[in-house]
């Protein structure tokens, strides 16, 4: 994998998926942030998540790569060079509480092994990728399964949202959200990263 320089997430970016948690839809992006520390690739090792600090739930993502610096009026196509399936990872024990307090979700969020990244393949183009669907199996049933054309905020008005407010350059990765379906992983469990019928990812979770 190149060398990434930044992880954003956009949470809530699907209104169904707002729903299933109880939140409300959110009328403007909700932008997070993880730690490089948190970036693991699935090539069919285990990957260590904690096992001792409550429900750890998946969700399945598509991740883009940013190829070039962000200039104003640039357009996905021309920006995004590769694409990714990824699971953000969610203490989701830990997120519920730190809601209560209105504090950050980064304890929730930025654990090590907490962002799954499959291999990259090429970008195709928006219109393209609306044909086909991105999943996760976990020990061989399809538990959640997500289209772009589903999300409230697209591809442009995240790109452009995250540039004004944060800055955006290459080598950048950005978790665009996830659909409903989220649940929590247990020890042993084999997952498996799809877009269409093609495995981009394995992997299985060990919790210490």
């Amino acid at each position: 994998m190149n060398k990434i320089s930044n992880i954003y997430c956009v949470g809530r970016n699907y209104a169904e998926h707002a729903k299933e948690l109880q939140n409300e839809v959110p009328t403007s992006p909700i932008i997070f942030s993880k730690p490089t520390h948190a970036l693991v690739e699935p090539v069919g090792e285990e990957i260590l998540l904690p096992g001792n600090r409550g429900s750890i739930h998946f969700e399945t993502e598509i991740v883009i790569r940013i190829g070039k610096s962000y200039e104003k009026g640039i357009r996905v196509e021309e920006i995004v060079n590769s694409m990714a399936i990824g699971i953000d990872f969610t203490l989701r024990d830990v997120q519920s509480e730190l809601k209560k307090k209105g504090q950050p979700w980064l304890l929730a969020k930025g654990f090590p092994n907490s962002a799954i990244v499959s291999k990259f393949i090429s970008f195709p183009g928006i219109e393209e990728m609306k044909k086909t669907e991105f999943s996760l199996l976990i020990n061989g049933k399809k538990v959640q399964h997500g289209n772009i054309k589903n999300m409230i905020f697209d591809l442009q008005t995240i790109i452009d949202f995250i540039a004004l407010n944060f800055g955006l350059g290459e080598g950048d990765l950005i978790f665009t959200g996830t659909p409903e379906g989220v649940g929590p992983v247990r020890d042993k469990d084999h997952l498996s990263l799809l877009w269409g019928t093609s495995v981009l990812g394995e992997s299985i979770i060990k919790l210490n």
